[in-house]
């Protein structure tokens, strides 16, 4: 059968790729190689399920909880609760598996399976093959009193709030607007800022389960931007639909970046000793511009691949205490497993507390450099690496640029595309070298 899962989950349109039935299917899988590894603590193992606000939620959230109870797991359904709040409470209730029904920041009509290992943490490659391997084979289900139980959970958002609350300084004196992206957030978000002490303006926080990501939250910033403005706001932050990410606006309504985003916090664990071995992990698509910073500073950065679970990999292997993307996730490992938008933000705001200074003058500490990104389809991405012009091409192009720029060529991981990154001390350098560049692509690497 093809590959199910890609790097975060199953993920396709509700009732078109993902159904029903392959909910219920991936569930009891999933259940039954927990069941064969015979690696839980009490009679059954313990399963937690969260979802987003996606209508669709609904129903694939009812086939995961039969599958995981019919092939005996007990089930906590904690309904809509934030991917990190999710992983939380895997962690924090001892359960054996985490399941989280969310397309994260795609729109409505997408949806997602993610499942969560013991502790919080994404399954290993590993497991996630065994899954796939015992789906639709033959198997002797649990009968009579050897099927799971099924049980509402009380209180998910409130222990998920007071965890974030916990984790940081009172934020009084802070005027702050939070956009939910009318996602998983909308009740968490502006609970745990106002729990803090902040003066919260929640906006898009009123979900109908159509409207999740709906020109709103961390893909859609104008909302925010001008929410911050009306209201004279401090800072604004968007989530996105399961609140895993956030991206910032400073009190002018200028955007700050998760690179951005991550200079700030690398520096204030730095200045507080929690910084481990005084390092970053960023991915390869994060700006030259947090690099420079980070160097000025006296902090190591380290570049995974582009994805959090490879940013979690590399902090993992490591022992690194922050790392993140670009795009917004930020992972704080003394207080998350994933990436938690809402966690994030009240760091941000509590660095501004602590330090007296504006979101804006705390994101000067990096300058970013023009950064200009061109897909070029239908090309063979597989000898991107290895065809001699092309490689002889970007060599030219680094050596002409120095210190003052760099080149990335990076095959997609769904599509056959290659993607052109260039950074330069100009917006026209960038899009001349980038320009050039793709048009090597295109000529080299043309499909037959």
């Amino acid at each position: 059968m093809a590959r199910l899962f890609g790097t975060d989950g199953v993920r396709g349109e509700a009732n078109g790729v993902l159904t029903a039935p392959l909910a219920l299917d991936l569930s009891v899988a999933a259940a039954r190689v927990l069941v064969d590894r015979g690696d839980f603590s009490g009679p059954r193992p313990l399963a937690v399920v969260g979802r987003d606000t996606r209508i669709s939620g609904q129903f694939l959230e009812h086939a995961v909880v039969a599958g995981l109870a019919s092939a005996g797991c007990d089930v906590l359904r904690l309904r809509v609760v934030p991917t990190p709040g999710v992983a939380y409470l895997t962690g924090a209730l001892g359960a054996d598996l985490g399941v989280v029904i969310s397309a994260s920041h795609n729109p409505m009509p997408d949806n997602g399976i993610k499942f969560l290992a013991r502790g919080g943490v994404k399954l290993d490659d590993a497991v996630e093959r065994q899954i796939e391997a015992v789906m639709g084979t033959e198997w002797d289900p649990p009968r009579g009193a050897h099927v799971g139980r099924v049980t509402p959970y009380a209180t998910p958002i409130e222990e998920y709030v007071e965890h974030l609350v916990a984790t940081t300084q009172p934020l009084a004196g802070l005027r702050v607007v939070l956009d939910c992206a009318h996602g998983a957030a909308s009740v968490a978000g502006p609970m745990a800022l106002r729990a803090a002490g902040a003066e919260v303006v929640a906006i898009n926080n009123q979900p109908d389960g159509l409207n999740i990501n709906d020109g709103c939250g961390s893909t859609h910033l104008e909302p925010l931007r001008a929410a911050v403005l009306e209201h004279g706001a401090d800072a604004g932050f968007a989530l996105d639909g399961d609140a895993d990410r956030c991206l910032a606006v400073d009190a002018e309504g200028h955007v700050v970046d998760g690179d951005q985003i991550m200079a700030i916090l690398a520096l204030g664990m730095r200045d507080a000793g929690l910084l481990a071995q005084d390092t970053l992990v960023a991915t390869v698509m994060s700006n030259l511009g947090l690099v420079r910073a980070m160097t000025e500073h006296g902090i190591a950065v380290r570049q995974a691949q582009v994805g959090d679970r490879y940013v979690l990999e590399e902090m993992n292997g490591g022992g690194f205490s922050l790392g993140g993307e670009q795009s917004g996730h930020v992972i704080m490992s003394a207080y998350a497993t994933t990436g938690d938008g809402v966690l994030t933000a009240l760091h941000v705001l509590e660095r501004m507390v602590l330090t007296g200074r504006s979101l804006a003058d705390l994101a000067a500490v990096m300058t970013r450099f023009p950064q200009v990104l061109v897909n070029v389809p239908g090309v063979d991405k597989t000898r991107a690496a290895s065809d001699p012009v092309l490689r002889a091409a970007v060599e030219a192009e680094e050596a002409a640029l120095g210190e003052d720029g760099r080149v990335l060529l990076r095959p997609s991981g769904t599509e056959p595309l290659v993607r052109v990154m260039v950074e330069a001390p100009t917006a026209e350098i960038a899009e001349s070298v980038a320009g050039r560049l793709a048009d090597v692509v295109r000529d080299r690497l043309a499909l037959a």
